[in-house]
């Protein structure tokens, strides 16, 4: 289909869909952070919490980058 291959259209959407779907995550829990008027440490232990298992998923991502996976 349009000259794309199924793995390079996976490949595409694991970069680039899920990248813009963690960016919308991390508005979400930045607007639950100013809704709730959790001040600086509240916000921070926010972020940390809720974006840690998006941490791993760009770990992942590095890795596979840097041994050529």
């Amino acid at each position: 289909m349009f000259g794309i291959t199924e793995e390079q259209l996976a490949e595409f959407g694991m970069t680039f869909g899920v990248g813009a779907f963690i960016l919308y995550m991390l508005f979400i829990i930045g607007e639950l952070a100013w809704r709730a008027k959790a001040g600086k440490m509240g916000t921070f232990i926010l972020f940390f919490v809720l974006s840690f298992g998006m941490l791993g998923f760009v770990a992942k991502s590095v890795i596979q980058k840097m041994w050529g996976i």
